[in-house]
Order: structure tokens, then C-alpha cells, then sequence
């Protein structure tokens, strides 16, 4: 069965949020850890998310917030070709994220490449830590799917999303549109193959 990659964002998802339930309603499932959750430099935060992601052989992403950002980043690593699928959930903006935040994240600009697999993007129209306008420009140039959740803040505990039940019918969502796009993979691996 393909691993399932719980991927927090800037001072993790404590016990209650969300993230935290899906390691226990799904099996395969388990957090990215890092080593310091209070100030994610991009550089160590990816190398555990590719380490990770090497270990697991091939894995599904399931991100929150900063996590977003960090998987986007993946677009042009070879290490992409491993992620099946991702739920992207309430991805931050840089810039607010640092305002809110400051001196807490050196992540660079944010990602602008299309995404090399399969996503979801989950978002709200109240989320302080990115505006639907900017969302709506980001998914646009990550070429993703959005879905619109209305009132729902940043998708977190303070928001009300503990056990996200509705989490779990987005993510079939994003294995669906994985197992429609392997087809296209295997015809295209069978045509370099037979030229």
C-alpha cells in the first residue's frame, strides 16, 4: 500500500489538529518531522520532506500551510517523480506569513512552477494566512484543482477543524485523479521505451 506523507506547517499541527487524527484513521500514514518547527529554513525542511519521500519509495502528500509551500517547492526536484498525489490544505502566502510571523521562516520567494503531480488544493475565504485573490493566482500558476470551503479560517484547530472527516473525501479525490493520470505516464514510458 502507497505511504501516505503528513506534512505540517510553521510550528507543526499539535495533538488535535487534523493532521494528527489522519495518523490514526489512516493506516500508511506518517509526519514529516522536523528539527526545528518554530523557525523552517527551506533548506533543512525540504531535505527531510525528500528524505522522507526516498524512504517511502512513492508516497501521497498530505500538506498543511507551510507544508503547501514546502511541497510546491518540490516542481522541479527529481524527487517529485515519488509523489503520487497531494492535498495541499490552506497554503500560506510568504509575505503574510512573515508579517504575522516575523523572523520565523526564511523559505525564499514563493513557488511559482507547475506542480509534476497530481493536487488538490484546499482553501477558505477567510484565511488570514493567504487571501482568496493570491490563492487563486498561486493554483493558477501550480496548475491545481481548488476547492473553495467557504468561512474556514486557516483550516485549523483555532478554526474548528480537529477530527476533518471531509478531509478524507478530498484526499480520495486526489487518488482518483492520480490513478487517471498513470495511464498517460505508461504510455508515454512505453513510447521512449519502443523509440
Amino acid at each position: 500500500m502507497t505511504k501516505i506523507l503528513i506534512v505540517p506547517g510553521l510550528f507543526g499541527s499539535d495533538e488535535g489538529h487534523w493532521q494528527h487524527y489522519w495518523l490514526d484513521d489512516v493506516s500508511q500514514s506518517r509526519m514529516v518531522g522536523q528539527d526545528d518547527w518554530n523557525h523552517a529554513r527551506l533548506d533543512r525542511w525540504m531535505e527531510r520532506l525528500e528524505q522522507a519521500l526516498l524512504e517511502a519509495g512513492e508516497a501521497y502528500i498530505v500538506a498543511h500551510s507551510l507544508g503547501c509551500i514546502l511541497t510546491a517547492r518540490l516542481a522541479d526536484r527529481p524527487v517529485a517523480r515519488r509523489v503520487k498525489g497531494a492535498l495541499l490544505v490552506a497554503p500560506c502566502d510568504l509575505p503574510a506569513t512573515e508579517r504575522l510571523h516575523p523572523g520565523s521562516l526564511a523559505f525564499g520567494p514563493m513557488p511559482t512552477k507547475p506542480l509534476a503531480f497530481p493536487s488538490l488544493t484546499v482553501g477558505s475565504l477567510d484565511d488570514k494566512y493567504m487571501s482568496l485573490d493570491r490563492l487563486s493566482f498561486y493554483t493558477r500558476l501550480w496548475k491545481t484543482e481548488v476547492r473553495n470551503i467557504g468561512l474556514a479560517g486557516h483550516i485549523n484547530i483555532a478554526s474548528g477543524f480537529g477530527r476533518w472527516t471531509g478531509g478524507y473525501t478530498l484526499f480520495d479525490a486526489v487518488k482518483d485523479k492520480a490513478k487517471a493520470k498513470r495511464p498517460e505516464v505508461s504510455k508515454l514510458n512505453a513510447a521512449a521505451a519502443s523509440a
